[in-house]
């Protein structure tokens, strides 16, 4: 029998007896099917070390219950020039293989082991060019046993046949953190349908018909992980009445304890997972970027990583690449290390002050600056390495130059991560194009942004991870020599810029603000954008001409510019905003909204010229945010600040606001782990703080008004400073605003010091001397 859809899912087998099948396999039919398959599929583990203790291991797995194909094998190590001699341990059933790994590394834990730990999903990639969603074409018995598997498309392909996927959402009435849910709202298609969730049995009952009814592929859920399908399954437990969460009904759902752990020097917090086998599950709050690029981005993570969909959803970029460069590995016949054993050769003092250095920083010039442009390198890190050769393999060798951007091993064939990486590049090229040619109402707009930032996140990781720690093909040498390359070619692009007789107000990493007296639109910057493409070789984009573009200075110091601080508006007058409050998570969301209403009302200046003149109504908007303040016309929930713990409550010597509310949250019963975000409200007196998922509600009373006062000014002046209206200033005008009839922008007001530009920046901006009042009403 034949059939051909889209693979849906794959899992070993529950089945693990000799001559059973290896692998199941769940393919979405084109006539509607969802099949249940079975596939043989051997996996293998090597062993590498001397040998007598390969010889005792040999005896070892002779001897397990499990059983197991020896031999011996000659296979490559990234790292060494000949064949390594290792022991090849088969077996037919991968369920059975992390249980004797476990048990061999256990007994030998001085050996080095290859392809140990590796998802049957990457195996089978490797072996069969599978990935999710892939279209494919099976012909199996009578039984269900595959006999043959054919791909017949590629995660590269830039208009996949989209699957028929069946999409049942599921969300609790309210957050659960917050208070106890009432109901459980589900939707599918056209239909919606409300569940109490009293009495149990009744919800059980209708929640099974509605699965069996409708038989969905995805389950889409708010707080799925943490609280509702938790909350299902412990239910039908309790009172004995199953519920079909699983397709696969030998399976039970599989539950992955939360865990924190520490990335780039910050700790990060992943809740418990829920996965079941058969159909998906995945949770829209616990999806690691899902707010960034939706459920098509996740399709195309999955599709692009061959990592399982449920998998996907919730894992980090760097695994991502990680399960790219192995599935690069087992193709190319590498063994993949179960952990990391190189680690970075001696350098001497000269050595790490040459090659040690990141990436060119090039401080903005404080200030206002008109018809700048933004010009970037096309994933500049990524570029790099595919195009001069840096991988692990071949960044030991003393070969390759960056001052004059030569190739690494110029006569030697790609290496691993380019290899990985050159056609993620190339898929990224292509819908940035097909973006760029695509109208602003063209419904496939939405669809390749989605997937061009899947792709985005994953080269802006594969830099980092390149010289991880425990990456397994990591190597901080080949980290450093991107860097090296990515500073020659940033400074070479400065210098063609100067040379056009254009001003470098700023760079940072991968791009220029460049500007040049009388170029102000995209024609105007082609010249440079070719200059730069011939002196270095790689791709670059410009990526806007702003109108007015704001570098700010540091807040310690007014000085001091940041690097990545600044907002600005382009042409077409979308904004660009960086480093202030409306981009930061720990924002009140009234802050934000008010901080980014100032930023709209500015933008609508038709050039930095005219913007003196939108700056009194910037300041009404501010005033009448103030007076909804002061007047308790602020909902509670958006004043609610979510700060994250950086360690457990006991580590902490003196309290943070964070801290304080997470122990109020342990005095009922609520447990926060160290990564996760406590929710608060600012309160008058001590502890000056309310937890807002306690059982009783805060009342408006208790608002530290005074707090969120400082606050909204405080980003107010991030958005106002720039155009001459300073710190002290604004706090003094917020304070006396209901005492004066008026103030003026000028320079001159009735009883304090006014809100005046200062003659740094703004007074090259716009003539200010004409008085602009602004009555508090």
């Amino acid at each position: 029998m034949e059939q051909t859809g889209w693979l849906f899912d794959l899992y070993p087998s529950p089945d693990a007896s000799p001559g059973a099948g290896g692998l199941t396999v769940w393919l979405l039919c084109d006539d509607g099917l969802r099949l249940r398959l079975s596939q043989p599929f051997p996996v293998t583990f090597y062993t590498a070390g001397p040998p007598a203790r390969l010889r005792n291991l040999w005896r070892f797995l002779r001897r397990q219950p499990r059983p197991c194909l020896l031999r011996r094998d000659a296979r490559r190590e990234l790292f060494s020039p000949q064949p390594l001699d290792v022991l090849a341990v088969q077996v037919d059933q991968p369920a059975i293989l992390p249980g004797l790994f476990r048990d061999t590394q256990q007994a030998f834990p001085d050996l080095t082991y290859y392809d140990a730990d590796l998802g049957v999903a990457q195996r089978h990639a490797a072996a069969f060019g599978s990935f999710p969603l892939a279209r494919c074409r099976v012909t199996y018995t009578a039984s269900g046993r595959i006999q043959r598997l054919d791909v017949l498309d590629s995660p590269w392909d830039l208009d996949p046949d989209p699957p028929p996927l069946r999409v049942l959402s599921l969300e609790p009435d309210s957050d659960p953190s917050h208070r106890q849910p009432q109901a459980l709202l589900a939707r599918f298609e056209s239909y919606t349908y409300r569940f109490p969730l009293q009495p149990e049995r009744a919800l059980l009952v209708n929640l099974s018909a509605l699965l069996r009814r409708h038989d969905p592929d995805l389950l889409l859920t708010t707080w799925g992980d943490t609280w509702l399908l938790p909350y299902l399954l412990a239910l039908s437990e309790q009172i004995n009445l199953p519920l079909p969460l699983n397709r696969d009904e030998r399976l039970n759902a599989v539950f992955r304890p939360e865990h924190s752990y520490f990335s780039y020097g910050q700790i990060v917090f992943r809740g418990q997972q829920v996965n079941l086998a058969g159909r998906w599950h995945i949770d829209c709050n616990n999806a690691l970027l899902y707010d960034d690029f939706g459920l098509e981005g996740v399709f195309e993570f999955a599709r692009v990583t061959t990592l399982p969909m449920q998998d996907a959803a919730r894992l980090s970029p760097g695994t991502g690449i990680s399960s790219m460069q192995i599935v690069t590995a087992l193709r190319q016949d590498i063994l993949v290390p179960w952990h990391k054993a190189r680690g970075e050769r001696p350098k001497t003092a000269l050595e790490l002050l040459q090659r040690d250095q990141g990436g060119m920083v090039y401080q903005p010039l404080v200030g206002v600056h008109a018809d700048v442009a933004e010009v970037d390198f096309v994933s500049m890190y990524p570029s790099l390495m595919v195009r001069f050769n840096i991988s692990p393999e071949t960044a030991g060798a003393a070969s390759g130059n960056p001052g004059d951007l030569e190739r690494f091993n110029a006569d030697q064939p790609p290496g691993l991560i380019p290899l990985t990486l050159s056609p993620l590049l190339d898929k990224r090229l292509a819908l940035k194009t097909r973006l760029g040619q695509l109208p602003a109402w063209d419904p496939r707009r939405n669809s390749a942004k989605a997937r061009a930032s899947a792709h985005k996140w994953l080269l802006v990781t594969c830099f980092g991870y390149l010289g991880y720690s425990n990456a397994r093909f990591g190597r901080i040498e080949a980290h450093e020599m991107v860097t090296a390359y990515g500073r020659e070619a940033l400074l070479r692009a400065k210098e063609a810029a100067e040379d056009l007789g254009g001003i470098i107000l700023h760079m940072y990493i991968d791009g220029l603000w460049v500007k040049r007296p009388g170029w102000s639109q995209p024609a105007d910057f082609q010249p440079l954008l070719e200059a730069v493409a011939e002196c270095t070789g790689l791709s670059i984009s410009l990526d806007g001409i702003y109108r007015w573009v704001a570098f700010l200075p540091s807040r310690v110091d007014e000085r001091a510019p940041v690097a990545n601080r600044y907002f600005g508006v382009f042409q077409d007058g979308s904004l660009k905003v960086r480093g202030i409050e409306v981009r930061r998570r720990d924002t009140a969301p009234w802050i934000a909204e008010v901080q980014m209403a100032l930023l709209e009302h500015l933008a609508q200046a038709p050039s930095l010229a005219e913007l003196p003149e939108r700056l009194p109504g910037a300041v009404e908007k501010l005033r009448r945010a103030l007076a909804d303040l002061r007047l308790g016309r602020v909902p509670l929930e958006k004043l609610v600040v979510a700060l994250k713990l950086s360690r457990a409550l006991e580590a902490y010597r003196t309290p943070s606001a964070g801290a304080r509310a997470a122990a109020q949250l342990r005095a009922v019963g609520k447990e926060l782990r160290p990564g996760q975000r406590v929710r608060l409200l600012y309160t008058r007196g001590k502890p000056g703080v309310y937890a807002w998922d306690l059982p009783d509600p805060p009342q408006a009373a208790w608002v530290d008004t005074i707090r969120y006062r400082t606050l909204l000014l405080r980003a107010a002046h991030a958005v106002l400073g720039p155009f001459g209206i300073r710190e002290v200033d604004l706090f003094t005008w917020a304070v006396d605003n209901a005492r004066y009839p008026g103030l003026l922008l000028d320079g001159i007001s009735p009883r304090r010091s006014a809100l005046a530009y200062p003659s740094a920046s703004a007074a090259r901006i716009a003539d200010a001397s004409a008085s602009k009042l602004i009555s508090p009403g």
